[in-house]
Parts: structure tokens; C-alpha cells; sequence
């Protein structure tokens, strides 16, 4: 395994593999603390891929001012020893100055679906997303990119910003990992306390109980809402950013629900800890496990 600071030599190793070797690149974006969700990219891009390239970088443009940037949990050297039991061939950790040098001036930015739920609370966030995300597809051209589905917005973005900039890569989104409490698995998780954990599985219980209300029959979206938002409220450490049913395809805010694919999607407060979650409803099966954009 080798890490590579800088994005010429990445670049160069990677049309390497492309040309000499003919062999298929499977990129797995991070910002490093690396958990269980982003290791099951990790195998998935092992068993789909020839070549598996990691990214490890903290990217400032997706945080907001007042965000947790300097605060985000850093170890590239524990990130490294955990890869290592993947047969990962290389990370990229590249430093900010590599990325984003100085006169840096070219954003990217997905209309329409970027200003929505995290969007409308992280105003800003996603043209960072979307700008790092190219820069990795340019710098890594892999055949493949592995993303999960606890970010629902972002890989609509992602998906959507592949097909309308003509990226040659697959977009492969897996399925939200979860403690054993339903809690989704985040790297933010690590600055909740064991109560605020135990305290944190409150949102996964809220969008269960709107799955199960929408088999019983629940079509209407605000009542849907208003369940959710309930069910967290109940917990005294909780406070809810928003919570939306929308159209999982277009994030357009519904009010009488259909058979179509539909995102319930929540932020929330544990503490002083922002987290977010989703469910969908009829899934097809682009929302199945390893399903290419």
C-alpha cells in the first residue's frame, strides 16, 4: 500500500494502471476517521475493482463557517493501519494547499438539488461537495466510486453531476450501516457520550415508525412529518433541524404520497452533535445494494 501526497503523482500512477495495465480503479472518497460504513466500501470496491484507491482528505470548502472543521477527527496513521486488513493499493492524502492552491477560484455547483435539506442549513455545503468530488474523479479517472446511502442528498448530487459533466465513472451507492441501536454510523458519532449515543438511536426509531405507518396505509406527507418530528422530540437530549418527505429521484417536497421512491430524510441534534439520517420508501432497484448510477 502506498499514500500519495500529491495529485500529479496521482494522476500519473492511475493513467498508469489505466493504460499499461489494463486493469479497473475503484475510488472510495473520505475525510478519514474511518469507520464501519466507509470499510464497507472498502469491500465492495475490493471485490468489484482490480486497483481500490482511498481518499483521506478534510475538505474546508463543505463546512460552513461555525462548522467542525478544525475540530473533525484527524488520524491518517490509525486510517492507514485499518486499511492495511483491506488490501487497499493506495491512499490519497493529499494536503489542503494540494488541493486547493493559491488563486484557487473554480467551484462546481448542482442547481437545484444543492439548495434543499442540508442545502437550506449548510448553505454552501454541497458546491464543496461537488467541487472536491470532480477534482477527485479528474485526479483518480477511476472506473468506479463508492459512496453510501446515509447521504442520500449528496449522492443524488453526485449521481446527477456524473451524468451532466460526462465523468466516465460508475457511481455505486451502498446501504446505511448501523450500531445495533439503529444508529447510523458517522464519524461524528465520536463526539457523542454514551448516553448521547443511546440517546442518538431516537432517530432511526422515528423513520421506522414512519415506514411502518406508511405500510399501514399513511399517505399524507405532512402527517408523516409530523411523526417523525414527534417520535424525536420524546427525547429530552434531541432537537430536530428538519424533517421532509420528498421525492427521492428530485427531492421535490410532496404532499399527498404515491408508489413513487420517497426520501424521508431528518437532521438532528444529540447534544451539541448535528446528525442526519433517511429512510426510503418503494424502493426500486437503483436504491438496491451496489447499484451503478
Amino acid at each position: 500500500m502506498e499514500i500519495i501526497n500529491r495529485r500529479q503523482r496521482m494522476s500519473s500512477v492511475a493513467r498508469k494502471i489505466r493504460r499499461e495495465q489494463d486493469r479497473t480503479i475503484g475510488l472510495v472518497p473520505t475525510m478519514g476517521a474511518l469507520h464501519e460504513g466507509h470499510l464497507s466500501l472498502v469491500r465492495e470496491a475490493r471485490r468489484m475493482c482490480d486497483i481500490v484507491v482511498v481518499s483521506v482528505f478534510v475538505n474546508p470548502t463543505q463546512f460552513a463557517p461555525g462548522e467542525d472543521f478544525e475540530k473533525y477527527p484527524r488520524d491518517l496513521t490509525k486510517d492507514t493501519a485499518l486499511l492495511t486488513d483491506y488490501n487497499v493499493d493506495y491512499i490519497f492524502a493529499p494536503t489542503t494547499d494540494e488541493i486547493y492552491p493559491k488563486a484557487f477560484a473554480s467551484y462546481v455547483n448542482v442547481e437545484g438539488l444543492s439548495e434543499q435539506l442540508e442545502g437550506g442549513s449548510r448553505p454552501g455545503h454541497f458546491r464543496g461537495v461537488a467541487t472536491i468530488v470532480t477534482i477527485l474523479l479528474n485526479t483518480v479517472r477511476p472506473d468506479f466510486a463508492f459512496f453510501g446511502q446515509k447521504d442520500a442528498q449528496q449522492a443524488l448530487i453526485i449521481r446527477r453531476l456524473v451524468k451532466d459533466l460526462a465523468f466516465d465513472t460508475e457511481i455505486v451507492i451502498l446501504p446505511t450501516v448501523r450500531e445495533d441501536s439503529g444508529l447510523a454510523i458517522s464519524s461524528r458519532n465520536l463526539y457523542l457520550t454514551q448516553e448521547e449515543q443511546q440517546a442518538a438511536s431516537v432517530i432511526h426509531q422515528a423513520l421506522t415508525r414512519a415506514k411502518t405507518a406508511y405500510k399501514e396505509g399513511e399517505r399524507s406527507a405532512g402527517r408523516l412529518e409530523i411523526l417523525v418530528r414527534s417520535t424525536i422530540e420524546l427525547e429530552p437530549r434531541a432537537r430536530v433541524d428538519y424533517v421532509n418527505v420528498v421525492d427521492a429521484e428530485n427531492l421535490e417536497h410532496l404532499d399527498k404520497l404515491d408508489d413513487r421512491p420517497i426520501l424521508i430524510a431528518v437532521a438532528a441534534y444529540i447534544g451539541k452533535t448535528r446528525l442526519i439520517d433517511n429512510t426510503i420508501l418503494n424502493k426500486t432497484k437503483k436504491e438496491l445494494v451496489g447499484v451503478k448510477a
